[in-house]
């Protein structure tokens, strides 16, 4: 057995290097003793037959358009995908192309695919920083927030909660959405790498759906605690209070 993971359209959307989060669940998978490979798709023939988890980052306002284009070519299967709980994470652009839609200041809009739901707005002013969110299934996540955006429509299924950053925007006080296993963030980093604890959350859905078990390599632990230093280093940034957990 073996995973596969796809890192989705990362010629176009992969400007803050969010398709490295496919090779996070790679190489851990494997650290684990699991075999797995990414496979990269920039277009529909290239899908694989079996897939275990979808990653798609971000890219600018430039490829919003085209990118679009390939995904709606893909639409039925992610949509199916998705309704069978395989992990999809959408990166920026990469979760606003799967709302509802984009809308630009010019009054113009891009329609998504509308598998998650919600929508992306203008807001007055780019928002860049670090941000930090509480979430009831994946822990503290902590990231890097760079966007020119509000979302709006998803408060009933946010990721989590701020504890720092503007995440969702207009006073939400809330970051991300989450549809099963269907997940939208601003989260930059790759936000796998930096919150190893969500990747392994998304690793042992991924084992579920396979009927095995998942549990972090030895390599794992010791790697994770470089993240871990650099997760404290941030929270510390950002005025909270270390827990024992963080």
């Amino acid at each position: 057995m073996t995973f596969t993971i796809v890192s989705l359209l990362p010629g176009t959307q992969n400007t803050n290097g969010d398709a490295q989060n496919a090779t996070v669940l790679e190489t851990r998978a494997e650290w684990a003793g699991i075999a797995a490979r990414t496979v990269v798709v920039e277009r529909a023939a290239e899908l694989p037959s079996e897939i275990d988890a979808i990653v798609l980052g971000s890219g600018s306002d430039a490829s919003l358009e085209r990118s679009r284009d390939v995904l709606r070519t893909m639409h039925d299967e992610l949509r199916r995908w998705g309704t069978e709980g395989i992990p999809i994470l959408g990166v920026g652009t990469g979760w606003e192309l799967l709302s509802w839609g984009v809308e630009h200041r010019d009054g113009s809009s891009l329609e998504g695919l509308g598998i998650l739901p919600g929508r992306a707005v203008p807001r007055d002013g780019r928002v860049t920083g670090d941000v930090v969110v509480a979430t009831p299934r994946f822990g503290q996540l902590v990231g890097f927030e760079n966007h020119a955006r509000a979302y709006v429509g998803a408060e009933a299924s946010p990721l989590g909660r701020l504890r720092a950053g503007e995440g969702n925007g207009r006073d939400s006080g809330q970051e991300g959405v989450i549809m099963g296993s269907v997940i939208g963030t601003h989260l930059h980093g790759p936000v796998l790498a930096k919150n190893p604890a969500f990747a392994d959350a998304l690793l042992r859905i991924m084992a579920e759906r396979r009927g095995i078990g998942y549990a972090p390599g030895e390599q794992a632990v010791a790697v994770d605690a470089y993240a871990a230093a650099a997760r404290a280093a941030q929270l510390r940034a950002s005025g909270i209070d270390l827990e024992p957990s963080d």
